[in-house]
């Protein structure tokens, strides 16, 4: 199996970010909170999997969005290969809801600074919400 691309967006307003906690049933990091998104599906390029996973799992279409960093995947002997397109998305349509409890068991809005002191699903996120943060305001 090779390489598997992910798409995923960090929806920010009044200096908060939406995170999703992970469900505690899934293998892939249970009970950790995570930036949400999915797997490209076929041939869609992630921008378009970032429009159709954020409105598959929160009901939201982005309407003003950034490519922030690719991450990859620390524990690929585990998981496999992974490559993780993240955007920052500030402006959308809708309201977030939580539309896969499946795969999410709660969301939530926070400061970066309170996101920081969670169990987060990437050991990369701390220093891509840092940078987030540095450039606020």
């Amino acid at each position: 199996m090779g390489l598997k691309v992910c798409a995923a967006g960090i929806l920010l307003r009044d200096d908060k970010i939406l995170l999703g906690k992970r469900h505690a049933d899934l293998e892939f990091y249970p009970n950790t909170w995570d930036i949400i998104g999915g797997h490209c599906e076929d041939a869609e390029m992630p921008e378009q999997t970032l429009l159709r996973e954020l409105e598959e799992e929160l009901g939201v279409t982005p309407t003003r969005f950034t490519h922030l960093a690719v991450l990859h995947e620390p524990k690929s002997d585990v998981y496999g290969d992974y490559e993780y397109n993240i955007y920052l998305v500030t402006d959308w349509l809708g309201t977030p809801r939580n539309l896969s409890p499946n795969e999410h068991s709660e969301l939530a809005w926070f400061q970066i600074k309170e996101a920081l002191n969670l169990d987060l699903a990437h050991p990369e996120y701390p220093e891509l919400l840092r940078n987030i943060e540095n450039n606020l305001g």
